[in-house]
């Protein structure tokens, strides 16, 4: 069962919710940028400056967090996104690789433009 966040253990984690809220390009953005961080790293939701509106912005952190690939923390009047990375390579191992490798791809398609 999720937590009082809504987000769930790693156990409760379901591979059909990560590659359905993956499926998005804006929340694939997000959890992109957070795998080029380094590990723990929160940022605070407006910083990933998607071109959408504040209640799409909301509904696409929720879907992220409800399909447990982020973390939110409540830091006073903001909300930080944390990549929930560790717990995301012990239940299916391989999918951060698989993530990793599309950041790569992605920046080789900018040097060779």
């Amino acid at each position: 069962m999720p937590d009082h966040d809504d987000q769930p253990s790693p156990a409760e984690m379901d591979l059909g919710a990560i590659f359905a809220a993956l499926a998005d390009r804006h929340r694939r953005a997000v959890v992109l940028a957070l795998l080029a961080e380094p590990d723990g790293t929160e940022r605070h939701c407006s910083s990933f400056e998607l071109p959408v509106s504040k209640a799409t912005l909301t509904h696409h952190f929720r879907t992220l967090r409800q399909a447990g690939l982020i973390r939110q923390v409540n830091r006073g009047n903001s909300n930080m996104a944390q990549l929930r990375r560790a717990e995301l390579e012990q239940r299916f191992p391989g999918l951060m690789e698989l993530l990793r490798a599309e950041v790569v791809a992605a920046d080789r398609a900018i040097d060779i433009a």
